[in-house]
């Protein structure tokens, strides 16, 4: 029983992070998790982690529905290109 509990917290972590791709030296995409109401402290998370100096956000978009529509109709993703200072 224990190692399905702990199983299961592993998969529900992994589904609420953030993915980032490198642009350039300083430049990164960060694609965040679809969540109900469009909340962006993922990206916030990944961001801190990617530049601890601190960064700008440089774009921002917002999409309704996950990558999965049909499933994720309610969730809403955030993009953001983060440029560290």
């Amino acid at each position: 029983m224990h190692r399905a509990l702990v199983l299961s917290l592993l998969v529900l972590i992994g589904c609420t992070e953030s993915e980032a791709m490198r642009v350039d030296e300083r430049t990164f995409r960060i694609d965040g998790p679809g969540v109900p109401g469009g909340s962006e402290a993922p990206n916030r998370r990944l961001a801190d982690r990617l530049c601890p100096k601190g960064y700008r956000v440089i774009d921002q978009q917002s999409n309704r529905g996950g990558r999965d529509r049909a499933i994720d109709d309610y969730d809403t993703t955030t993009s953001w290109t983060i440029r560290c200072l």
